[in-house]
């Protein structure tokens, strides 16, 4: 639930402190996100109506400190707000709830599966993503969607048994995680897919592509 009163003077969210200032306590929880949002930055690179937030505040009541998830996406939003950027995220100026939400699990609990999954619910974010890393014994990525004000687990499919890919379809797009190489690591990331489940290129992928089809085109 978003509590506001809309004939009073609300602050803005110059005036709001970007985040919590809570320390990442595993470099996943920003590298990430970073992976995320600048996959969508390439695939959506002619859309101006959307916007991927990092460990940046969410305010939803002005009397009540933002929540401050690893990354969420929000539709139909100005992708750049002014030339400084977004400073917070304030849902009395945006108008527009995040439509997905996503955490990275430390080896500490911070409430992932518990008091964040309420309160996300609570405040209607219709998908929520739980990526744990440190799981054995369960799947490390979950994917809940809202139904009828709960979360329910999103069934997503299983590819050669080494990665998962859940389509969301209010995004056009899928989720999915499966071992690649970003900055230098080897190891599983989370990466966006297609409908048909073709993952997209990194920036790093794209540019050792056209490397290739200029060699080839020289020869």
């Amino acid at each position: 639930m978003v509590n506001y009163d809309p004939s009073a003077r609300l602050p803005s969210s110059k005036e709001l402190p970007d985040s919590d200032d809570t320390l990442v306590d595993n470099q996943l929880q920003k590298s990430i996100p970073d992976l995320l949002r600048s996959v969508l930055a390439m695939a959506w690179g002619e859309r101006m109506d959307w916007f991927f937030g990092i460990r940046m505040g969410i305010y939803y009541d002005p009397g009540l400190p933002a929540i401050v998830p690893d990354a969420f996406l929000s539709l139909g939003v100005k992708r750049f707000f002014d030339e400084n950027l977004r400073s917070s995220y304030v849902l009395w100026e945006e108008k527009k709830r995040p439509i997905l939400v996503l955490e990275v699990v430390s080896q500490i609990d911070r409430g992932e599966y518990s008091t964040k999954k309420a309160e996300y619910a609570r405040l209607g974010f219709l998908y929520y993503v739980i990526y744990n890393p440190f799981r054995c014994d369960k799947p490390r990525l979950e994917v809940y969607k809202l139904v009828n004000n709960a979360y329910e687990l999103h069934d997503g499919d299983v590819y050669d048994g080494l990665c998962l890919r859940v389509w969301l379809p209010e995004i056009g797009l899928a989720i999915g995680m499966e071992r690649g190489t970003y900055l230098g690591i080897k190891r599983e990331w989370l990466y966006w897919y297609d409908e048909q489940g073709e993952r997209f290129l990194t920036p790093e992928e794209q540019m050792k592509q056209a490397q290739q089809e200029a060699q080839q085109a020289k020869q």
